[in-house]
């Protein structure tokens, strides 16, 4: 039977190793972003005016631009320039797209992070200032709570793209499950001209699309008491 030929299970085999980089690379990035993008927002909140302009200058270079062509330059402008090397082989490039990955959804974050706190009433500080708490007080105990039910649906909205944003990695050559989907087309192990591998890739995402949306729609019910 076919799904028990060496061929299927060699192609699945480079599937899952793909699907495994797929994954870490995915919670690497949100592992760094959230309190990445948590920091950016408050950079671009801040009542300090250059450190404000900084912040919001970098948001808006990171966002204006492709995904794709940051992990481009993060990936070879460093080494030709001589600054630093990301080291050579797949952990090389693991390291610089999971860098790129980073920054960039960090600064998307930081907005949606923005648009929560600022969303809430400022009527609701001033009443924890006369009620004698700190800043820091009314931040924690009030302001992040209510803002995190605010920046639950954009942030799953983020979160989803990330599932399919890691098949950019693939433009540096690292192997994750796209790049060894398409593998097959060129000669990998022995094999040429497969086509239906790159069909396979698509379940993959699918499933990991499907039970990731599920898990947010459960958390954001969760968060429901605070409305």
């Amino acid at each position: 039977m076919f799904f028990a030929s060496a061929e299927f299970q060699t192609v699945f085999a480079a599937l899952n190793t793909g699907f495994v980089r797929t994954l870490k690379l995915f919670f690497i990035t949100l592992a760094g972003a959230i309190p990445l993008g948590l920091v950016i927002s408050f950079g671009s909140m801040s009542r300090f005016p250059p450190l404000r302009w900084l912040t919001r200058l970098v948001i808006w270079a990171v966002r204006g631009t492709p995904l794709v062509l940051q992990i481009i330059a993060l990936y070879y402008v460093p080494p030709l320039m001589k600054l630093f090397s990301w080291g050579s082989g797949e952990s090389g490039r693991f390291t610089a797209v999971a860098v790129a990955f980073v920054l960039n959804y960090a600064c998307y974050f930081s907005e949606i992070y923005r648009g929560g706190i600022q969303g809430v009433p400022a009527g609701q500080q001033e009443a924890g200032l006369v009620l004698g708490m700190t800043r820091r007080q009314i931040f924690f105990q009030v302001t992040l709570l209510q803002m995190i039910k605010r920046i639950v649906p954009p942030m799953s909205n983020e979160i989803i793209t990330l599932v399919k944003d890691t098949s950019l990695a693939r433009v540096i050559a690292l192997q994750e499950i796209i790049w060894m989907g398409e593998s097959f087309l060129k000669g990998n192990q022995g094999y040429a001209g497969l086509v239906w591998p790159l069909f396979f890739t698509a379940v993959y995402y699918l499933a990991f699309s499907g039970l990731t949306t599920i898990l947010l729609n459960r958390l954001e019910k969760k968060l429901e008491f605070f409305r």
